[in-house]
């Protein structure tokens, strides 16, 4: 195997993180203490919001009045394909029964949990989309409860759009917080609000560090990081539309890395002189974004063949990979490391970002190796149930009762040989 990186990513700086670890958990303390009113100062201070936190009734229709129609019409657009594709999700978690031998049943259902909470990052960028993916996709769940936060503008609160979005897609209660605070106040059930059994959304270093601190207490999506996007090209790709590709991921921030695998070194030189000129050309801040994850995080790699391409692209595990080479089947039923897979020239990364259906909450930093992004079955249960009588239970109980014995489990052996006692009993008085 012949891999040649034409360019590479600088090493990244080795940090501890104890201190956003720390800062971060003396935060969850303080507001799990102090309730409301800690998370009301956490609010002033950070987000410099002084307005209500609890968006009422009334604020939750004018905002949505202020969306011009035509961005209503998009937004809408956009939640139809996302509904579609967790209805479609949804329809393949079936209840199961079976009767494993004569007497002996057991099954699987599937129940949505109670409540959940659903982050919307709003700090560079206004993520309408993030608000369509979660809210939307917990809705088509059955959630009983579903509570939207957001960090406010701190004039104006929320923007309208997200606003919109999030009520669109059935928040029940939308929450002007952003950051740790706004996670605790949805974990914790503050504000009136139901406690989250799961939350789920992207968010910064201290969004996703809270997550990961009350992780086990409430069920998470993931725990996220800097978004990343692999591309695979052979001689058939395009060189700008392939530039253009990996520095609309760029623009995520310094820390999103974007890869090109290639067995095409014209279509690698190409993308290596073409992609600088394309990240001037967009507006501040998203230049010295792209600029700075295009110098340290942008690495391009040529292959000899496809299988190599195949193989590197498993060893990155990409949150986003993009594939735009001949024989789209073949690269469906070889790639299996990711956490979405975009085939063809006529497909993007923003699609999936924004508008196409699949989920953008997707695994980051090589999670892709064991997990998948977010849909229906982080906001389900699959629980089982199994009832027995008869002849079965003695059975069930005799075999049951030996494992026990062998493992020096006395209780569990007699509670199963009470039932072969019952049994007996009970066939005793039926003669």
């Amino acid at each position: 195997m012949t891999v040649t990186y034409l360019k590479r990513a600088a090493p990244r700086p080795t940090t501890e993180g104890s201190d956003l670890r720390d800062t971060v958990s003396v935060m969850l303390a303080e507001i799990e203490r102090g309730g409301d009113d800690r998370a009301r100062r956490y609010g002033k201070e950070l987000d410099r919001w002084e307005g209500d936190i609890v968006l009422s009734d009334e604020a939750r229709a004018e905002a949505v009045a202020r969306v011009p129609q035509g961005v209503k019409d998009t937004i809408r657009f956009a939640q139809d394909n996302i509904r579609r594709f967790a209805e479609a999700q949804k329809a393949t978690l079936t209840n199961c029964e079976v009767e494993l031998m004569p007497g002996h049943w057991a099954g699987q259902k599937q129940i949505p949990v109670s409540a959940a909470g659903c982050y919307v990052p709003g700090g560079r960028y206004s993520h309408v989309a993030s608000a369509l993916m979660t809210i939307t996709t917990a809705k088509v769940s059955d959630v009983g409860h579903i509570t939207a936060t957001s960090p406010p503008r701190p004039a104006t609160g929320i923007p309208d759009a997200i606003v919109y979005a999030m009520d669109l897609c059935g928040a029940d209660t939308i929450l002007n917080l952003g950051g740790v605070q706004a996670i605790a106040a949805m974990a914790f059930g503050l504000f009136g609000t139901t406690a989250a059994d799961v939350l789920a959304g992207p968010g910064n270093s201290f969004v996703a560090e809270a997550k990961r601190q009350l992780f086990g207490r409430v069920g998470i999506d993931m725990v996220a990081g800097p978004t990343d996007s692999l591309v695979i090209a052979d001689e058939t790709a395009d060189a700008e539309t392939v530039s253009w590709d990996l520095v609309g991921q760029a623009e995520h921030g310094q820390d999103s890395p974007v890869w090109l695998v290639t067995t095409d070194r014209s279509l690698a030189e190409a993308v290596m002189a073409r992609a600088p000129a394309l990240i001037e050309s967009l507006p501040e801040p998203n230049t010295t974004a792209a600029r700075s994850a295009w110098a340290d995080r942008a690495e391009i790699v040529l292959c000899d063949t496809r299988e190599e391409m195949a193989q590197v692209a498993d060893r990155y595990a990409p949150e986003h990979l993009h594939v735009q080479a001949a024989d789209l089947d073949w690269w469906l039923d070889r790639l299996s490391i990711y956490g979405s897979l975009f085939l063809g020239s006529g497909t993007t990364v923003p699609f999936g970002d924004k508008v196409s259906g699949p989920n953008h909450v997707l695994p980051t930093g090589g999670a892709a190796r064991y997990t998948g992004g977010l849909s229906v079955q982080k906001f389900t249960k699959t629980v089982t149930w199994q009832r027995t009588e008869g002849t079965a239970s003695c059975d069930l109980a005799r075999a049951a009762s030996e494992i026990s014995r062998l493992e020096g489990m006395v209780g569990h052996a007699r509670s199963a040989e009470i039932r072969m006692e019952h049994h007996a009993h009970q066939m005793g008085q039926n003669l």
